[in-house]
């Protein structure tokens, strides 16, 4: 496995001003200098010459990748201009902090319904000899894996939470998914030489054919919820109210007429519609 190493490298400025020296002299000894020596510098001119390949920009959060006929000799780092061995190959390598959104994928999640996900991904090379030799592409690898690791994520947790197996849902813990999701991608992009700096879920819905299904559902589930907090508040308020008029005197109710009492209450309490109430002129009996 490759890892990044400093390459042996020096700064472009004073090279660029003795090289522009050194040429003028091999050109001015060419023209002026005997003939045995105009051979010298000619030979000269000509090295300066190659040497003038050496040079090259690196900018900031930038690194270069040197070879040397196939040979990794190094990475530099070193921002502004730089000189090294006119024959190092010189590959860019951008260590800036990148992210991409995954496309929408439909998979199936835990329980078997089909979704709809998708995430957004931010990272980094951080080791750029890994990045260069370990993989063939390393951003077709990022993307290629980041939505791998994202498709496997989704198969594993259910959509909605289910309070029976308490296990984490999609929805519902998008935090806690999201962290898992970041090891996961970490693991596979390590050889990469990248770095996974964030991760989050930026779609997530039902596949269409069962969304409207789904909806209806979620609808009832709250619905049902709703009517069984109801019910528990309005049985409680009929118990206290018969128990204050029992324990103030203000009616005395038998069996009957209790039953009756708490059927109107109920009715009142929990129906979906105001009460339509209703003047009895005559005896209940």
């Amino acid at each position: 496995m490759n890892q990044e190493v400093e390459a042996s490298t020096g700064s472009g400025y004073l090279l660029l001003f003795v090289l522009f020296l050194a040429q003028v002299g091999s050109i001015a000894g060419a023209i002026f200098l005997a003939p045995i020596l105009k051979v010298v510098a000619i030979l000269g001119g000509i090295v300066v010459f190659v040497c003038w390949w050496g040079f090259y920009m690196v900018s900031p959060n930038q690194g270069k990748v040197l070879q040397l006929f196939g040979r990794y000799v190094g990475t530099d780092r070193n921002n502004g201009l730089r000189w090294a061995n006119p024959f190092y190959s010189k590959q860019s390598v951008s260590l800036r902090v990148r992210n991409f959104e995954s496309g929408r994928l439909k998979v199936n999640d835990a329980n078997g319904n089909p979704i709809e996900i998708a995430a957004i991904i931010v990272w980094r090379v951080v080791d750029t000899a890994e990045a260069v030799f370990e993989v063939d592409n390393y951003e077709n690898y990022v993307t290629i894996q980041s939505e791998s690791a994202l498709r496997n994520l989704a198969t594993t947790y259910p959509y909605e939470h289910d309070q029976e197996d308490g296990r984490l849902s999609l929805r519902s813990d998008s935090n806690a998914i999201a962290k898992k999701l970041l090891i996961e991608v970490q693991d596979r992009l390590q050889k990469a030489g990248v770095e996974v700096m964030e991760t989050r879920l930026s779609h997530l819905a039902y596949a269409p054919e069962i969304a409207q299904a789904m909806l209806q559902r979620q609808q009832a589930s709250a619905v049902l919820a709703a009517r069984k907090i109801i019910v528990q508040g309005a049985v409680g308020m009929v118990s206290d109210a018969l128990d204050q008029l029992s324990a103030q005197g203000v009616v005395d109710l038998d069996e009957e007429r209790r039953a009756a009492m708490v059927s109107n209450l109920l009715v009142v309490l929990c129906g979906d519609q105001r009460a339509q109430p209703v003047i009895n002129t005559g005896s209940l009996y």
